[in-house]
This record gives structure tokens, C-alpha cells and sequence, in this order.
């Protein structure tokens, strides 16, 4: 079922994002010390108030205009960009040409990092989390195209406004590609590069903005008079391959867009879904009905082929222009249902009959891949929250998204909720 092509679905073309948040030790410092917004920063590994020892681990944009890079050692910062609290007690210094320094903070920059990666598992049924501040996510299976501005937008505002932090977002049908184009526009960038436009995309950058080449691959390029991605896509394949080998091959097919690694999650997924769109929004709910049946058994079979108990059982709404509604209900404990799940998709649905309908999902999350005792269906409750009742217990790296806004001090619901509430910890 999974490999079948649903009506109104993506199934042609892989959406993929890569998400980097910017200058993230610095936001992440900024979060908690408001002051320093606007303001040159210097984050420093190794560093210590009052000290000169140590490396910039992170510049933000403000640092960097006074030439501050990372990896630099402070005291070559401190000859670009003095500290404010000298520049202060120094009347030879100008104080609006100085700013703050920092040691870095790691714990707490990962506290931040993990509820930006929640954010983006309830998002993305498949994440590749890279580091502490950036990832990949597949989303071909619920994004299409013609969306894919709209679902990238909605992302970033969400981590803005949850976790205080800003992200920069690539999407393209290549990891590579998106990699790029996430970095394209910074900071706060948003670049989608659609299927087909991936070698325009690439022809004008520097060669090492492809995968694969560094700095010292980059000057043996150009001393072979390769100084453009476009340069490399058209270059010789075997004059690449006396150069470098199997790898000289790799990168020239990278920059021409030729890239089909998956991304690969690292561990077990958060949940499993799947979504329809329909060509025009419909009001006739038995329509609505038969696309949530066969979405509910793609799931649900998607589910049992990997070996995925679950907990929650979802649905999505999309309503005219681009309302998002979300809908879920939580077992007492993880099953392995197909009829469960399209019959407690369908109760759901029932909200929403002879509402105009532009698209649906399904998703099942809370998943146990564990061998076990399927949970008895006593008890079974109704939940407008992506998790179980209290005292069941949740996964460190799924904390609810209300932590989160009660620490942004934001009351901010999912798009599109005109109803009741709408849960956060679905789809996205």
C-alpha cells in the first residue's frame, strides 16, 4: 500500500527540508538575555568573562560585520571587536563599536536544540537530526509541491514562536539541494528549489557550495579551471575520475542535482502519516470519508510492515484558504489496529461533515516498536493533545509543545482553529 499513489498525493517527486537555525549559541543566548538582541555577540568555547583565551565558537551577524569568524581566537576578536565593559572604562574607546562576549553554555544550548527537534518530529515522520542545530526532514509523503512555501513558512514561525529561535529552511528533492538552499538566504532564509531546477540552482555558486568538496578539493578544482558548481556539473567525468577517483564522479553528480540518498533517521520515527489533497475543496463528506478510509489503511499498514504500535490516532483538515485543524485521541496503552484506526479516524472526521474539506491526513504517533502485550482498549479516551494522560509517561525527546510556549510566553494554537482546541502535537 505504502509504495501506491494516493489520489490528490505527492508520491512523484521526494519534498525534502534541511533546517539550520542561525547563529544558534548566540539566538539561544539572546533568548534568555533579551538585551543582547541587535546587539554584536560573541559566543566563545573556552572562554571566560574577563579572559582572552578560548575560540568564537559562534559570531552573530552584528559580530561579524567587524570581521569576527568563528573558530577564531579571542584575542584576534578582541582586536576587532573589544568588549563593551572595557570600552566603557576606556575613554580612548567608542562603546557603540564594541559588544558583549559570552562562554558558551552547552547544556543549555542542547535544552533549546531538543525542543526545536521535537517541533520538527510531530512536523516530519522522517528526521535526520545532524546536530545540536540543524536536520533533514522527508515530507514527500504530506507536502506537495504546490505547498511546500506555505508548509515551510508555518515551520519556521512555529520554532519562532515556541522556541524563540529563528530557523533558516531549505527545500529541494535533494539532500544536497536542500542543504544549500537552507543556507542560500540567511539569516531567516526561506529557498525552495522545485524538481528541474536543481542545476540552475547549483550553475552559479562556488564549488565548494557542493557536497563533497572542501576547501583543499575546492583549489584543486580550480587549478583544473573548476571554480563554478556549473563548471563541475559539466566537466569531463573521466578527467574528475584520474583527479579524485569514485569521488570526483560523486561530486559532479551532485552538482548536477543528481543526489538520491534518503534521509535516513537516526533511531526509531515519531509517528506515521499519511495525506491526501483534493484537486478542488469538496463539501460532500462521504468523498471526504472514502479518502480518509484509504489513507487510514496506508498508515495503518505502513505501521504494521514496521513493526509500530501507537498510542494516538490523528486526523488532519485543511480548510479553505489554508486552515489547518487537527484532531486526535489517545489509548491506554500502544496497539497494532487497522480496523481501530479507521474507525476512530472516521469518528473524528465527523466534526467537520459539510464543511468544505481541501485536504486530509492520518497519522498515528506515540509509537512503541517494542515486543510486548497490546494494551486493552478499556478505558480508551478522547485527547486534544499528541501524548498520554498524566502518569503514563512520555519520552524525554517528545515533551509537549506547551512547555515550550509557556516559556515564550505565547498562548499560540495551530493555524486555522475555528473550533475547540487544536492540538500542537499534530502534524504540524
Amino acid at each position: 500500500m505504502d509504495g501506491l499513489g494516493l489520489p490528490g498525493s505527492s508520491r512523484r517527486e521526494r519534498v525534502l527540508a534541511h533546517v539550520d537555525m542561525d547563529c544558534f549559541y548566540a539566538a539561544c543566548e539572546r533568548q534568555r538575555e533579551p538585551a543582547l538582541r541587535g546587539e554584536p555577540l560573541v559566543v566563545g568555547m573556552g572562554y571566560e568573562p574577563g579572559e582572552t583565551h578560548g575560540a568564537v565558537a559562534t559570531a552573530s551577524y552584528e559580530a561579524r560585520e567587524y570581521g569576527v569568524e568563528s573558530a577564531m581566537p579571542i584575542t584576534d576578536a578582541l582586536e576587532r571587536l573589544p568588549r563593551k565593559v572595557d570600552a566603557v572604562d576606556d575613554p580612548e574607546r567608542d562603546v557603540s563599536e564594541a559588544g558583549f562576549y559570552r562562554p558558551v553554555e552547552l547544556d543549555y544550548y542542547e535544552s533549546v536544540g531538543r525542543d526545536v527537534k521535537a517541533i520538527l518530529h510531530d512536523t516530519a515522520d522522517t528526521v535526520r537530526e545532524v546536530s545540536i542545530d540543524e536536520a533533514y526532514l522527508d515530507v514527500s509523503d504530506t507536502v506537495d509541491w504546490s505547498e511546500a512555501r506555505a508548509w515551510a513558512t508555518d515551520l519556521k514561525d512555529r520554532i519562532e514562536a515556541s522556541v524563540g529561535v529563528v530557523a533558516s529552511v531549505g527545500l529541494a528533492p535533494t539532500m544536497s539541494a536542500a542543504k544549500v538552499a537552507s543556507d542560500h538566504d540567511k539569516p531567516d532564509g526561506l529557498i525552495i528549489v522545485e524538481p528541474g531546477e536543481v542545476r540552475d540552482f547549483f550553475a552559479p555558486l562556488p564549488v565548494e557550495a557542493v557536497h563533497g568538496v572542501g576547501p583543499v578539493t575546492a583549489r584543486e578544482l580550480a587549478a583544473m579551471g573548476i571554480e563554478t558548481a556549473g563548471d563541475l556539473a559539466s566537466a569531463d567525468p573521466d578527467r574528475l575520475d584520474d583527479a579524485f577517483g569514485e569521488r570526483g564522479r560523486e561530486i559532479r553528480r551532485f552538482a548536477r542535482g543528481e543526489d538520491d540518498r534518503d534521509v535516513t533517521p537516526k533511531g526509531d520515527p515519531k509517528s506515521l502519516s499519511r495525506e491526501s489533497a483534493f484537486t478542488e475543496a469538496t463539501e460532500e463528506s462521504e468523498t471526504v470519508r472514502r479518502r480518509v478510509r484509504t489513507l487510514a489503511d496506508a498508515v495503518a499498514d505502513r505501521a504494521r510492515r514496521q513493526e509500530a504500535r501507537y498510542q494516538t490516532i490523528g486526523i488532519k483538515v485543511v480548510t479553505p484558504p489554508f486552515d489547518v485543524n487537527t484532531r486526535a485521541q489517545s489509548l491506554p496503552g500502544p496497539v497494532e489496529d487497522a480496523d481501530l484506526v479507521e474507525s476512530v479516524a472516521l469518528d473524528l472526521l465527523t466534526e467537520f461533515d459539510g464543511a468544505a474539506v481541501r485536504k486530509v491526513g492520518v497519522r498515528v504517533s506515540n509509537l512503541d516498536f517494542s515486543a510486548g502485550q497490546q494494551a486493552s482498549l478499556d478505558g480508551f479516551e478522547t485527547t486534544d493533545d499528541d501524548g498520554p494522560e498524566p502518569g503514563e509517561g512520555r519520552a524525554v525527546d517528545q515533551a509537549p509543545l506547551g512547555a515550550f510556549q509557556e516559556r515564550a510566553g505565547t498562548d499560540r494554537v495551530a493555524d486555522g482553529d475555528r473550533g475547540g482546541q487544536t492540538t500542537l502535537d499534530e502534524f504540524g
